[in-house]
């Protein structure tokens, strides 16, 4: 089991597969010494878990899990491309929450995908982040989240 295979673990979590694109991109990409994941939707076994706007149908502590379950899926494209141990630091986050008017907590939800970001890489896991609140997002998702991570 690799380093950050175990530090999941550690954690109670396991990648799940990599959900197939909703349209014309690939998961990841590399460039270079980085790798751009496309924005991960809440999905699980191909299925978006939960739909609405934060602050309406759903809560910001729901979101915030939501967030959580992006970055997962962005953990297992990342691996599936070029192995998660190959990470040497997260270097951006851009988090997207479809927002019910005059919800303002974006960058609260946004913290489920930073928070694991730290606890799987450490140190290297602290990054550059965007957090935007949108009206809508693809099916109709609440959190939609992207990174930049650079790789050895």
């Amino acid at each position: 089991m690799s380093g950050v295979q175990a530090r999941l673990a550690e954690l109670g979590l396991t990648l799940p597969r990599v959900s197939p694109p909703l349209a014309d991109y690939v998961p990841a990409v590399q460039s270079g010494q980085h790798v751009y994941v496309s924005g991960q939707l809440p999905m699980v076994d191909g299925t978006l878990v939960a739909s609405g706007k934060v602050g309406a149908e759903v809560t910001a502590e729901q979101a915030k899990e939501l967030a959580k379950r992006c970055a997962l899926n962005a953990l297992a494209a990342i691996d599936a491309l070029v192995g998660l141990d190959r990470v040497t630091r997260v270097v951006k986050l851009t988090g997207f929450v479809a927002v019910a008017p005059g919800f303002t907590a974006v960058p609260g939800v946004i913290n489920g995908a930073s928070e694991l970001m730290g606890a799987v890489f450490g140190e290297a896991g602290r990054h550059a982040r965007s957090a935007v609140g949108v009206a809508e997002l693809p099916l109709g998702a609440p959190v939609e989240v992207e990174f930049i991570v650079e790789i050895a």
